[in-house]
């Protein structure tokens, strides 16, 4: 939550490609496009991910610096179409009973909750942000205190927290879960502030994508 960012020890397999889509494209994403320039956009992955760029990831960030120079750039909160790799489903499958218990402790929608994992961390538990959130859905250490967590990194703690934390911003805002995820992006503060969803590229984005994971999981159910 709060500007999830790199940062990242323990990278695992495949990871890097999850990670422009959540973390490496919410925060350097607007610097590769005010650059327009793939190579520099090469240089923030390596060092980032310490991967090489595959094809796959060059033409999304071409893409995105192509969709920056046309001035068309989506800022709406209508979701788009996001779809989790193999490799982050793979990691996420490995939480679905610590999903299930925080889904029936707090009742919070299963699929909701693998929808912030995904946007939030890729499923990668180790995930830690330029800001020092934490962990699958990436706490914060004074949310994480809040919540009862103790450790964030430990994959049931980190759930049930966030779900927490989550299930809170729900009742806050009266089920609505668009709300909901503005105050566990740029923190209540800040929807209160703006009596909706704050005016950020960022959180708009990040909605987004939180939702377009969450038709997805639900279309898989089908």
């Amino acid at each position: 939550m709060n500007k999830t960012t790199s940062g990242i020890s323990d990278t695992e397999d495949g990871y890097g490609g999850d990670m422009f889509d959540t973390m490496f494209e919410q925060q350097i994403g607007s610097y590769i496009s005010e650059s327009k320039s793939l190579g520099i956009a090469e240089v923030l992955y390596k060092k980032i991910t310490g991967e090489e760029m595959t094809p796959e990831m060059r033409s999304k960030i071409s893409t995105k610096i192509n969709v920056s120079n046309t001035g068309s750039t989506n800022t709406g909160t209508d979701a788009t179409s996001v779809t989790p790799s193999d490799e982050s489903l793979n990691r996420l499958n490995n939480y679905e009973s610590q999903i299930n218990e925080a889904s029936d402790s707090f009742g919070v929608d299963k699929n909701i909750i693998k929808s912030i994992i995904m946007t939030e961390s890729a499923g990668n538990k180790n995930a830690v942000s330029s800001a020092k959130a934490k962990g699958l859905m990436q706490l914060m250490d004074s949310t994480a205190t809040d919540m009862g967590v103790k450790n964030s990194f430990n994959p049931r703690e980190n759930i049930l927290g966030g779900t927490k934390y989550f299930a809170q911003m729900l009742r806050q805002y009266n089920g609505d879960t668009k709300l909901a995820l503005a105050a566990y992006n740029a923190g209540p503060k800040n929807v209160d502030k703006y009596n909706g969803v704050p005016p950020f590229d960022e959180t708009k984005n990040y909605i987004n994508k939180v939702l377009s994971y969450f038709n997805h999981f639900n279309e898989a159910e089908l």
